[in-house]
């Protein structure tokens, strides 16, 4: 079994596993008692902290071990703007950021204080620009992170701290995605992380709160980690955490320059391989191991289930899957297609063999995948409009309203309009995107008695 899914997961490290078993005999006791088991335990508390804060590239007292990842993103915006709320209770984030971060932000309007999302372009990046722009005298923080977890999308993270400190303004990095590779460039204010990204053990979370940025923890106090992640270390696993991060970071060099050769090769032949395939992402400011792309026509989930029984584990920020009925927000942000989307995330270690076979299997899965389908024929959802058609793919799920729209378009002359009619909310991204594709005149939507209808123009 390939295993192509390291964006969500990363393989435990041989190094994590090793600093794992050694922790759990030699770690167990409270670092707080002064007894020899607790110094004991203090002692490799402190030293996974100095070698995490390293590799962030901060001080070891700027950093605290949090639960995971998303407590400490939640941490993090809860805490610097209740540190900073005499300014004011404008937040920023980006429209790609991880769910943790939206979620954040999400709470933070729902408590009354305002909130600026920074679009992106159809790679997926944001114009430090825009958020220069938003920032404002009342503008508590800014969010960004340092690459994007679903398309590998690299941030300008540089000039957007740039333009937040000349406005006084701290910015918050979501590193999780990166922090295997490399620091974080920038002068930021605040910085999160997980371990399970990196190849380190779940359950392990850092925080990184630079001297001088107003922080004030929310919830109740704990006299551990400077009060900012109550409760008992898992000791264990900060050690395996930290050993990870540096062993992976000592391999990084190499690693990445074999893991983009690889996926530059899936980049470049899937669109050969595969016909109606959208590759998307920056081409060249991308993390080394990450490739994404969306196959017209094609149901999400049945097509990572197909590749799965195959021997190859993939995700999908498809819109077509059982877990969401509305497409990825990262892949609507960026306006591109959304059916039949895959990502594929190499492990470190991944065999050139693997993503051969890779290459080998995807087009006959695929063409496999749009025949099981079995699109209704054009003639029983197309009726006659004047010098148009109208496609009635009311009640059906992505990807059929666009599979309805190819089989139709040729039948109007040019100039003439088709007008589709969904109700499923995927259809607002992937017909617009289909004929960016197709080099057709997407003209807008407008209210239907049920649902909406999309209208396109064919132009060749």
């Amino acid at each position: 079994m390939a295993y192509f899914d390291a964006a969500s997961a990363a393989p435990l490290h041989p190094v994590a596993r090793q600093a794992l078993l050694a922790s759990l005999d030699e770690g167990w006791a409270d670092p707080a008692r002064l007894y020899r088991e607790g110094r004991r335990a203090r002692l490799l508390l402190d030293a996974a902290r100095e070698a995490m804060a390293e590799c962030v590239g901060c001080r070891p007292d700027e950093l605290v071990f949090t639960p995971s990842g998303t407590r400490a993103v939640h941490s993090g915006v809860a805490g610097a703007l209740a540190g900073r709320r005499r300014v004011g209770r404008h937040l920023i984030v980006s429209a790609v950021e991880h769910s943790s971060v939206l979620h954040a932000a999400e709470a933070h309007e729902a408590g009354g204080g305002s909130l600026t999302q920074v679009g992106v372009d159809r790679a997926g990046a944001v114009d430090p620009a825009a958020y220069a722009a938003a920032l404002g005298e009342d503008t508590a923080l800014a969010c960004l992170q340092s690459a994007n977890h679903e398309v590998g999308t690299e941030q300008p993270v540089s000039r957007v701290a740039e333009a937040c400190r000349a406005s006084g303004v701290p910015l918050l990095v979501d590193a999780a995605q990166s922090l295997g590779w490399g620091r974080v460039e920038g002068d930021w204010s605040l910085l999160t992380g997980s371990a399970h990204k990196w190849g380190g053990p779940s359950g392990v979370g850092l925080l990184a709160v630079r001297k001088g940025v107003r922080f004030a923890h929310q919830g109740p106090g704990d006299e551990r980690e400077s009060g900012r992640a109550p409760g008992f270390e898992n000791l264990p696993a900060i050690v395996a955490a930290a050993a990870s991060l540096r062993a992976v970071r000592a391999e990084a060099a190499a690693e990445a320059a074999r893991l983009r050769e690889l996926t530059e090769r899936i980049r470049s032949r899937v669109p050969e391989l595969v016909p109606d395939v959208e590759v998307v992402g920056d081409p060249s400011r991308r993390l080394p191991g990450i490739v994404t792309f969306s196959c017209l026509y094609v149901d999400g989930e049945t097509l990572l289930h197909e590749l799965d029984r195959a021997g190859f584990s993939v995700s999908s920020g498809s819109s077509c899957t059982s877990s969401t009925l509305t497409p990825s927000h990262v892949l609507r942000a960026m306006g591109v297609l959304s059916e039949g989307n895959v990502r594929v995330s190499l492990p470190a270690g991944t065999p050139a063999e693997d993503v051969e076979r890779f290459l080998e299997v995807l087009p006959g899965t695929v063409a496999a995948v749009r025949e099981k389908l079995g699109a209704p024929a054009a003639t029983e959802n197309v009726r006659a409009a004047g010098p148009g058609l109208v496609v009635d793919a009311l009640g059906r799920r992505c990807p059929i309203p666009v599979i309805e729209l190819a089989k139709v378009i040729g039948d109007v002359p040019v100039g003439a309009t088709v007008r589709v009619l969904s109700d499923d909310e995927a259809a607002r991204l992937d017909i617009p995107a289909w004929c960016e594709m197709r080099g057709q005149e997407y003209v807008g939507e407008e209210p239907a008695e049920r649902g909406t209808a999309y209208l396109v123009r064919r132009t060749s």
